[in-house]
């Protein structure tokens, strides 16, 4: 892998893997389009964990806090500060974890199909519009429950293929649950941390136990690229959340779509 390649892919995955428009779907549908060789599980590690680092550095004070009380939480057996969303955190991260250890050939062989790629970028970028216009979306991070976390855990899971967008699925789920935007992207945004973790680890120990190769270059380009850029990417999404809501990623979504309905199928 060149260094103009590395640094394309991580710059591709930092902007995308919070935006709700699905790095996984750009990862596989970039590099057949410009006919590149894959670019391997090490390199996946590299960009996955510069956006970990990202989510976790920009939303610190919350990890930190969330940390902090769930574990004083667990020691004194009664909910203390921040706990419950510690405990909500983890409810949503089990039926993605769950899906990806038992459907993990499965993703890898055969849901990066062009096609599948095609319908989840359309139909899951439709429903997040529909999510958007629906009224009454105003619950905030108190009003949360163990419902509403394992709700949103299953869509998560759903964003194992590609396509579906982990972000945007999450963000969707909690739209329909009656969330503000504000509410549901950020916790899709801590949602995320604990999932990232469990696939960079998983991603870890198959780099750790075969014969792969690490191009460090790469790794080092695609990690720092994929770390400035997501966190811009995150700090820009929240800032303008607002004003411009979740419609230019819906339209973008349709256009991708369109796109890879011209040019790849």
């Amino acid at each position: 892998m060149d260094f103009l390649q590395a640094l394309f892919l991580g710059l591709l995955q930092g902007l995308t893997e919070f935006l709700p428009i699905s790095s996984s779907a750009h990862l596989i549908l970039v590099p057949a389009f410009f006919d590149w060789v894959d670019q391997g599980v090490a390199f996946d590690l590299a960009v996955h964990m510069g956006t970990l680092l990202a989510v976790v550095l920009y939303f610190r004070t919350d990890v930190f806090g969330i940390a902090r009380d769930g574990l004083m939480s667990m020691g004194q057996r009664r909910v203390v500060g921040q706990g419950a969303l510690a405990l909500y955190l983890v409810i949503g991260t089990v039926p993605a974890g769950l899906a990806g250890l038992a459907l993990l050939d499965i993703i890898d062989n055969e849901l990066r199909a062009v096609e599948i790629i095609f319908a989840t970028t359309l139909i899951f970028g439709l429903l997040l519009g529909i999510a958007d216009w629906m009224p009454k979306r105003q619950r905030t991070m108190d009003t949360l429950n163990w419902k509403d976390a394992l709700l949103v855990g299953i869509a998560q899971a759903l964003a194992l293929v590609p396509g579906t967008s982990r972000s945007g699925v999450t963000i969707t789920a909690g739209l329909f649950l009656g969330m503000s935007r504000e509410t549901a992207s950020r916790f899709s945004f801590l949602l995320a941390i604990p999932i990232i973790a469990l696939a960079s680890a998983v991603k870890l120990l198959e780099v750790a136990t075969s014969e792969i190769l690490v191009d460090w270059s790469a790794f080092l380009v695609g990690s720092v690229t994929s770390f400035l850029i997501a966190i811009t990417a995150i700090h820009f999404f929240l800032k303008w959340l607002n004003k411009v809501g979740m419609w230019p990623y819906v339209l973008y979504r349709i256009l991708l779509a369109g796109a890879i309905y011209v040019l790849l199928m």
